[in-house]
């Protein structure tokens, strides 16, 4: 994970998202200041802005820092205080996050994950022969375990995800790709190149 800058709400969220989500909640009597009573679903109005998402935060999943192709269908918008415990969060602009599905999935209604707005840059580390990702040693020991159930949570250095890191940065060595390339497409990758001093 690097940071992620929050960027500002879209001129068409309160009318897409935002109000919809509001009248749906006080049509259904839902309080807002209590959990979602178990098998409530609230209707999915945030979808509406999935786009606006993926473009205002360049594509990128802001747990996994890698770059992913919204036509592939695997982008959600992720609520990071969870909308089971927040209902009043569910239909806001700040409380989103660009993810990609997998990584959505894991989440769930954990709250247990690093916030990526308030993550900073050199708090996860990695070893580029492996791909292996983990706290900056550096760092005081109860930010480190924060960091390393964020990691083990949404499974941020399985197996699949190390290759990937690491076969980011072997395209780069070996000259199929270029460092802006290998920041867009893998930006945590080049941040932690730049910090080891390996471009």
């Amino acid at each position: 994970m690097i940071h992620v800058e929050p960027q500002p709400e879209p001129k068409d969220f309160d009318e897409k998202v935002r109000s919809k989500g509001r009248r749906w909640l006080q049509k259904h009597a839902i309080d807002c200041t209590a959990p979602l009573p178990p098998g409530t679903k609230l209707y999915p109005y945030w979808q509406g802005c999935l786009q606006s998402l993926y473009e205002n935060y360049g594509g990128t999943c802001a747990y996994l820092a890698i770059f992913f192709e919204i036509s592939a269908g695997g982008g959600t918008v992720e609520h990071f205080v969870p909308k089971s415990l927040r209902p009043d969060l569910a239909y806001e602009w700040d409380n989103y996050r660009l993810a990609c599905s997998p990584i959505n999935s894991r989440k769930r209604d954990f709250t247990d994950v690093l916030d990526p707005f308030e993550v900073e840059d050199d708090w996860f580390y990695m070893d580029f022969v492996s791909g292996r990702i983990f706290p900056n040693p550096h760092l005081e020991a109860p930010l480190q375990e924060r960091i390393q159930k964020t990691i083990i949570r949404l499974k941020l250095d399985c197996g699949a995800h190390r290759e990937m890191r690491a076969r980011h940065y072997q395209d780069y060595c070996e000259g199929r790709v270029t460092a802006e390339f290998l920041r867009r497409q893998s930006p945590f990758v080049w941040k932690e190149a730049e910090r080891q001093k390996l471009l």
